[in-house]
C-alpha cells in the first residue's frame, strides 16, 4: 500500500500554491506527473508535456492579482491512498485577499502519482467546484 502521508500531500500542495501563486510556470509544471488528465463536464484534455501546463496557467496569477486575490492556502479534506504509488485527494482551495481572508473558493479532486524518484505528481485533476447559481 501507499505510505503517502497526510504530511506529504500537504507539503506537495503548499509547493504547489506556492508555484501558482508565483505564477512560476515551470515550477506549476514540476508539479504535474505527465502525461496527465484533466477530466471535466465538457470533455477530459489530455496534458502530455510541460509546455501545455504552463500554457494553461499563463496569467493566472495575474488575472487573480488583479482582483486582489494574493495567495492560495490548500485544506486538505480526504486523502485515499489506493496502491503503492497512487493517492485520491480531496482538496478545497481559498483564495486570499492581502488580509488573508479567504475571499473565493475551489475544489479538486487530484489523483496523485509518486514517482520512481518519490516526488508525488498530479496525474489527473477533476474540477469538484459548485457551480454558483443565481
Amino acid at each position: 500500500m501507499d505510505t503517502t502521508s497526510h504530511d506529504d500531500v500537504a507539503t506537495f500542495l503548499d509547493r504547489y500554491a506556492d508555484a501558482l501563486t508565483a505564477g512560476d510556470l515551470p515550477g506549476i509544471a514540476a508539479c504535474y506527473a505527465l502525461p496527465a488528465l484533466v477530466v471535466g463536464d465538457a470533455a477530459p484534455i489530455p496534458v502530455s508535456g510541460p509546455g501545455q501546463v504552463e500554457a494553461a496557467f499563463a496569467g493566472a496569477a495575474d488575472a487573480y492579482r488583479a482582483q486582489g486575490l494574493v495567495g492560495l492556502r490548500p485544506e486538505l479534506r480526504a486523502l485515499d491512498r489506493l496502491t503503492g504509488a497512487l493517492s485520491l485527494v480531496d482538496v478545497r482551495w481559498a483564495y486570499l485577499d492581502e488580509a488573508g481572508t479567504a475571499r473565493k473558493h475551489s475544489s479538486y479532486r487530484y489523483l496523485l502519482r509518486r514517482a520512481d524518484g518519490g516526488q508525488l505528481g498530479i496525474q489527473v485533476v477533476i474540477d469538484t467546484t459548485a457551480p454558483v447559481t443565481g
